[in-house]
């Protein structure tokens, strides 16, 4: 028998994360003996930041090796409701937060508490990888609305509305984006939000992992709209603005019947995050956010660097992200172009010829439902980008 036969539905029917096996390729790749550039993974390049490593150290000679409690320690979840009010407006009490391992656990929690079979999930696209396969894991069903370069990448509106139907559940969507690097103003999620107010069954998540990597100004949270307030589920951790992704640390706020049923859930899974990690989150939060803020920097100075080294690439469409640190050009025009016996009849095509043929790692943006785009992280040193840019445009220089 074959031993796919043997595994369960689910696990067939889930599509492996394009962005972790985008960088196995890579890494396959470089074993081979060739020298790999990988623009694939969100990871910042950076350190974790020493005074949030120290209070690690710090917690665990204090003997913060335990069990913590399934929502999350007490200190780290007021400090959690401190940053809330202190930076989004938001007014969540320590029983409306629940801590996970990571915030991608935190999407996991709500859609398998939220949802049921033939629930809708709106997802606005370009979307990250996992929020599809997450939806369908938990027997949603997600609705996809998309907006092109020319929108910059932001939907609108009259997209949400008609996307509605009697079967929808869910509003998700990131702002900072991954993969688009797109950032929802104020106003502009408030508009949207007006749209889905006046369905009272509907509920938002918003993902703000990015928060802290916002080139415009001041980030704004859609659960800070009043008419959506007590539906909004605001999702954010540690990995991104504190260059902690090996933390496993992420939480979300929400009413307090959804953080019940998402501890509820957590509680049969992994239970609570770590011990000592939470008390060094606890202290990221509340203490000097200059390391954050100079991150922040260094990534706005690599994506104009970025920007002006793509800009020179022929037939290659880029906007200008707000935040994150990705970059997600058009590459349309280059379907139908060939190098040898070698096409590129789509995105996973021409990310498979930029690994192969130029050396750097990107993900297609198949991953991201837009088909005709990819997905570059600046996330490398300057020296990386530089090199990876000058590989990008030779190998494209090929194509006829």
């Amino acid at each position: 028998m074959d031993t796919k036969e043997l595994l369960s539905g689910r696990i067939n029917r889930m599509q492996e994360s394009a962005t972790i096996k985008m960088s196995q390729m890579a890494r396959d790749l470089r074993g081979q003996g060739h020298d790999v550039i990988s623009l694939s993974l969100g990871e910042p390049d950076f350190d974790t930041p020493q005074h949030i490593k120290d209070a690690a150290v710090k917690a665990l000679a204090e003997g913060y090796t335990k069990y913590t409690p399934v929502p999350g320690l007490v200190e780290l979840r007021e400090a959690i409701s401190e940053k809330f009010k202190r930076d989004n407006n938001l007014d969540y009490a320590i029983d409306q937060i629940v801590v996970s391992n990571g915030a991608k656990q935190s999407v996991a929690n709500l859609s398998l508490s939220l949802l049921n079979p033939g629930d809708e999930v709106i997802v606005f696209a370009p979307y990250w990888v996992s929020y599809f396969e997450i939806i369908r894991l938990a027997g949603g069903v997600p609705v996809i609305v998309s907006a092109g370069i020319e929108q910059d990448y932001k939907v609108t509106p009259e997209q949400v509305k008609a996307a509605i139907t009697d079967k929808t559940k869910l509003v998700l969507f990131s702002s900072p984006c991954n993969p688009t690097g797109s950032v929802y103003s104020a106003q502009e999620l408030e508009a949207i939000a007006n749209v889905i107010a006046p369905h009272e069954n509907i509920y938002i998540i918003s993902d703000e992992i990015y928060e802290y990597i916002n080139f415009v100004g001041k980030h704004a949270s859609i659960g800070a709209v009043e008419s959506v307030r007590e539906r909004t589920v605001t999702i954010n951790g540690f990995s991104k603005g504190f260059a902690m992704t090996g933390w496993r640390l992420g939480y979300m706020g929400a009413p307090k019947w959804i953080a019940d049923a998402c501890s509820k859930m957590q509680g049969q899974f992994t239970s609570g995050a770590t011990a000592f990690g939470q008390m060094a989150g606890a202290v990221a939060l509340l203490s000097d956010l200059g390391p954050t803020y100079k991150m922040k920097d260094a990534f706005l100075q690599r994506r104009d660097m970025m920007l002006g080294l793509l800009g020179e690439i022929s037939d290659m469409k880029v906007n200008k992200p707000q935040g994150a640190f990705y970059i997600f050009p058009d590459i349309s025009a280059y379907f139908g172009r060939k190098c040898g016996d070698r096409i590129i009849h789509t995105a996973d095509d021409f990310a498979e010829y930029i690994l192969t043929e130029g050396h750097v790692a990107i993900v297609s943006g198949s991953a991201f439902g837009a088909d005709n785009c990819f997905r570059i992280s600046y996330a490398s040193s300057e020296e990386s980008l530089r090199e990876a840019a000058r590989r990008i445009r030779v190998a494209l220089e090929k194509l006829v």
